[in-house]
Parts: structure tokens; C-alpha cells; sequence
């Protein structure tokens, strides 16, 4: 990696290969020398120097220092637009960019890694997970740190040692269960990395006594550690940006990339990202977010179930945009359908690529019937992505990636769709906001309330992708599902069969459904896993006054 005036202040340790040494009483490893001002909370195990080194972090100290103040205040302009939200201010684009908007421009090209993301498959970063996305057929794999990934620290360290490892291709593991060997094969899927959003801290590690941003832990040792390996094999450190919510986000990005490059020596846009719009307020901002980063993003994705999640946390106070049940709120509705297809015209004029949503259907090898539904189902909503104008699309299981790559590759000539011709739609602003008809059912505040219970509750024991009722259910899902049942009660929604949702309802059906679950676990594994704590915090989350801002920063303060 070529050195900068950045690379080495004097303040920094000299190089070494790990921060620590194993103590032979304790097994632990203990911490040699750390930056002046930085603390570690947790002690560290054999192997966590590999990532851990004070090279490493005096660079993520650096990140926090230049900017962790900059993501407060940003948090704070969240907190007060929502204000304004409440008191009936409606989304719009932004009188300030309307040139940016009107000019002509594009992002900087494509790196030819990426030119072809027809199917991307994501997941969470441990071992198993990571060797078989790699070694699948997907064009991309997106390791995620964020909504996959439960944030203990256990789990951000070894994932930034899998990764590391994947990078130079030497990650092996071995299943514990069943001795079965996974090692990586010749030509893997291109890697991407996600890291968390902007709101969630690692409170594991302080610098001058505040916990960092987890984003900036996230990049700032995956960057250090991969960035030369990658560029030196024709490739280049890739990331997903998550949960964007202003243009002025999109800038600190592009400070924060920047920074990067030079301290690590790095040529300019060298670092490309992709930027999942999964809020409301990104929606009406597309063309800002992609000037703001034009020298690093390479294309806009539809997050739609945070998008879904937005939509009822920022209208929270209206009652014109209460929503039905979750399985009502499909991608062919006129809000959604509008957004996707706002996406796609805005990447291409700025060329850059529109990637889709999640197919996350997980195939039921006991249930044939259910499997062949699954699959057509996963089919239309490929075909209707790739004739709106995407370029690729997601999915979260293997099982499911010959299916969308069909359809993409029968639909689509070359790796992507920047040069074709098409007559996209212009999407008004109350095309974004025209919410779908439906009914609230017993069926959906029940399941809304199970599945919700039983991803906190994995999440709560370090599991953040977990298969439910035959989907693969992260963070997202988990957040629509608490955030309707709040807002169906806030709202006193009336249901199809003419009960109106209410708190004591929703008590007496979170009651039924945690007994059904121990039920269907044991009493003893439900008291003695979390499922209890969990409970708790789903209560809080669907009966509290406030509608919280993100299930994950309630509940991390529990792991």
C-alpha cells in the first residue's frame, strides 16, 4: 500500500502484526498498546489482533475524531425533522438542489467488477455463511454487519477477521456439528461489505471516553486491513451505505471516503459504494444523495422493507398513512411501485445502477408445494424489477439464485440495463406518498407480534438472520412488524373483524403468542434463552407513547 503524509503520524505504534499477547493464566489475550484515548471494554481473545492492531485502530481513532461529531449533529437533524413531520410537514424535493436535479451529470464510471450485479445474495459475516455466498453463483456477495448481523462484540470482531480472511482467500471452517470442511473455490462472487448505520454505536469501544460509530468501526478496519489486497486483485474495497435519510448524510460519506483514501494512500475513488434507499426522506432526495458522492457511488438499491418501516415511523402521527397488513404491502402497490421506478430513472440518467430488492423466500424442502409458490412468487417480482429497468437484484437464500438470474438473464442483453431506452414513468411527489387500501387483520397483528418476538429474541442471543414461517427475517422485517402493531393501536385501527386494536389487545395477544412459543420450544429453553427479555422489549416497542426511532438501539443495550 503506498504511504501518504497520513499514513504514519508520529503518534502512531510502530507496525506490528496483532495488539496482543494470550496470558497464560487467563487465556485471554491482553492488549499490548492501544492510541492514546482509546478504550476497549471487552477483553480480547487469541487471534483478535489480526484485525485489532494499533495501526488499525489510531485510524478508526482519527475517523471518530474528525467526524463523530459531525453524525451527532446529523442524528439531531433527524430528530428535528421528525418534529416537523408531526406537525404536518410533508416530504418533498429540496428547493436548495433543484439544479443538481435539472443539470446534467453522471457519476464517476463503473468499476468493470460491478458493472454485472444481476443477482447480489446477502448475509450475515461468520465463516459457514460467508465461504458458501462466495463460492454460489451470485455475481455479488454483500457481507453485512448491519441489519443481518446481531452487533455483539464477538460478532463484529470474528466478522472482520472472516472477512479478512475471505479477501486474501484463506478462510476455511469447519462445522462444529458435523465435521464438515468449507474452504473457498477459484473465482468467488465479488464482495461488498455493509456497515452499520449511521445511529448505532459500538459501545465497546470509546475514544476519549464516548463510544465510536459502529459505521466507522465497520469501515475504518475493513478498509485498513483489505483495501490493498483487493485493489491488488483487480478489484477494490466495495461497500453498502444503509439508512440514509438527507443528502447532507450522503456529504459526510464523501468526506469520510476521502479522508480514507489519503491516509491509506489510496488513489481518488478507489473505495465505491452503493447506497440503499430505504427511508422516505432518501426517496425524494436520489439525485442530491449521487452528486454528493459522485466520485464513489456506483448505484442506488431498493431497501424496500426499511423503506416500508420509514414510511410508518415518519408519518407516525398521521392516520392517513396507516397501513395494512404487512403481507398486503406488496412492491406492485402505487407508492412502492413508484419508488422503485423513480430509482431506476434516476440511476441511469446519472449512470449509475439501480439494484432491487429482497426475494426472501427460504425454499422448504418438507413443503413441495409451498416451495414451487415461493419460487413462482419470487419470479413475477424479478420480472417486474428487471422490466421496470434494474440491473440486478437481491436474494437471501442459495436456492434462489438460478431463479432470479433466469429471469434477469432472459430479460436483459448485456450486464446491465444503463443503455437501454425506456420510457420510465415521472414519479410525482404524491406518487411517493399514495398510500395502499387494505385491511388489518387478527391474522397480521398476531404475526406481526410472533415474528417480531422471535427475531428479538434470536438477535438478543447473537443471531441476526433467522428463518421464520419460511422467510429469512433480519432487522427490517423485525422493525415493520413492531412498528405496525404501534401504529395500529396509536391509531385505533379497526380491524376486518370489527375489533378495534387496541392496548389491552395487544397485551392479551403478545401474551398468547409468547405462551404459544413456549409452548413450541419448552418452558425451560424460552426462560432460559431470551425470549423473556425479549418479550419485554416488544412490549415496550408496541404499547410505549413514543414510536422508537430503531428496535436495535433499545435492545443493544442488552447484549
Amino acid at each position: 500500500m503506498r504511504s501518504s503524509p497520513l499514513s504514519h503520524p508520529s503518534s502512531m505504534q510502530q507496525p506490528s502484526s496483532e495488539t496482543s499477547r494470550t496470558d497464560s493464566a487467563t487465556g485471554l489475550a491482553q492488549v499490548e498498546a492501544l492510541p492514546d484515548g482509546l478504550t476497549l471494554t471487552q477483553p480480547l481473545e487469541p487471534g483478535d489482533g489480526e484485525v485489532l492492531t494499533p495501526e488499525a485502530l489510531t485510524f478508526l481513532v482519527e475517523l471518530q475524531r474528525r467526524f463523530g461529531g459531525q453524525v451527532e449533529e446529523l442524528l439531531e437533524a433527524r430528530a428535528a425533522a421528525q418534529v416537523r413531520l408531526d406537525a404536518g410537514e410533508c416530504p418533498n424535493f429540496r428547493p436548495e438542489t433543484v439544479e443538481v436535479r435539472r443539470r446534467s451529470w453522471t457519476v464517476a464510471p463503473i468499476p468493470e467488477p460491478l458493472t454485472d450485479r444481476r443477482v447480489e445474495i446477502t448475509g450475515p459475516v461468520d465463516a459457514k455463511t460467508v465461504i458458501n455466498a462466495l463460492n454460489s453463483p451470485a455475481q455479488c456477495f454483500m457481507a453485512d454487519f448491519e441489519d443481518a448481523t446481531s452487533p455483539t462484540w464477538r460478532n463484529m470482531v470474528e466478522g472482520q477477521r472472516v472477512l479478512r480472511g475471505a479477501v486474501r482467500g484463506t478462510l476455511e471452517h469447519t462445522d462444529p456439528k458435523t465435521g464438515k470442511e468449507y474452504a473457498l473455490q477459484p473465482d468467488p462472487a465479488v464482495l461488498l461489505a455493509r456497515p452499520r448505520g449511521l445511529h448505532l454505536p459500538e459501545k465497546h469501544v470509546l475514544v476519549d471516553g464516548r463510544p465510536v460509530r459502529g459505521a466507522f468501526f465497520d469501515v475504518a478496519l475493513y478498509l485498513f486491513h483489505n483495501s490493498e489486497a483487493l485493489v491488488a486483485r483487480g478489484h477494490g474495497p466495495y461497500l453498502y451505505l444503509p439508512k440514509l435519510e438527507h443528502y447532507r448524510e450522503a456529504r459526510l460519506w464523501s468526506d469520510v471516503l476521502g479522508f480514507a483514501e489519503e491516509y491509506l494512500g489510496l488513489e481518488r475513488s478507489t473505495v465505491r459504494v452503493t447506497v440503499l434507499i430505504e427511508t422516505i426522506t432518501a426517496a425524494f432526495q436520489m439525485d442530491s444523495i449521487l452528486w454528493e458522492l459522485r466520485d464513489y457511488c456506483v448505484g442506488l438499491n431498493c431497501g424496500r422493507w426499511d423503506y416500508i418501516f420509514s414510511v410508518v415511523k415518519r408519518f407516525r402521527a398521521h392516520s392517513e398513512f396507516v397501513l395494512p397488513d404487512r403481507d398486503q404491502v406488496g412492491m406492485t402497490r402505487h407508492f412502492l411501485s413508484a419508488y422503485s421506478r423513480r430509482l431506476v430513472r434516476v440511476c441511469h440518467r446519472r449512470g449509475a445502477l439501480a439494484i432491487g430488492g429482497m426475494a426472501a423466500h427460504v425454499p422448504q424442502r418438507n413443503d413441495p408445494d409451498w416451495t414451487r409458490a415461493a419460487i413462482e412468487s419470487v419470479r413475477e417480482d424479478k420480472r417486474r424489477e428487471v422490466h421496470n429497468g434494474h440491473d440486478g437484484t437481491w436474494v437471501a437464500h442459495p436456492a434462489l439464485i438460478p431463479v432470479a438470474a433466469e429471469v434477469f438473464s432472459e430479460h436483459m442483453d448485456g450486464p446491465n440495463q444503463l443503455d437501454v431506452e425506456r420510457r420510465v414513468p415521472t414519479s410525482k411527489w404524491r406518487d411517493l406518498l399514495t398510500m395502499p387500501s387494505g385491511t388489518v387483520t387478527a391474522d397480521g397483528l398476531r404475526r406481526n407480534l410472533d415474528v417480531a418476538l422471535r427475531y428479538i429474541g434470536a438477535w438478543l442471543s447473537g443471531v441476526g438472520c433467522v428463518a421464520i414461517h419460511g422467510m429469512m427475517e433480519d432487522a427490517a422485517t423485525a422493525e415493520i412488524a413492531r412498528a405496525q402493531v404501534w401504529q395500529w393501536r396509536v391509531h385505533a385501527k379497526r380491524m376486518d373483524d370489527g375489533r378495534v386494536v387496541d392496548t389491552e389487545l395487544v397485551r392479551t395477544m403478545l401474551d398468547e403468542v409468547a405462551a404459544a412459543l413456549a409452548d413450541e420450544i419448552g418452558t425451560e429453553a424460552y426462560e432460559d434463552g431470551r425470549y423473556g427479555l425479549a418479550e419485554s422489549l416488544l412490549s415496550e416497542l408496541v404499547l410505549s407513547d413514543q414510536c422508537h426511532e430503531f428496535l436495535t438501539t433499545l435492545a443493544y443495550e442488552h447484549i
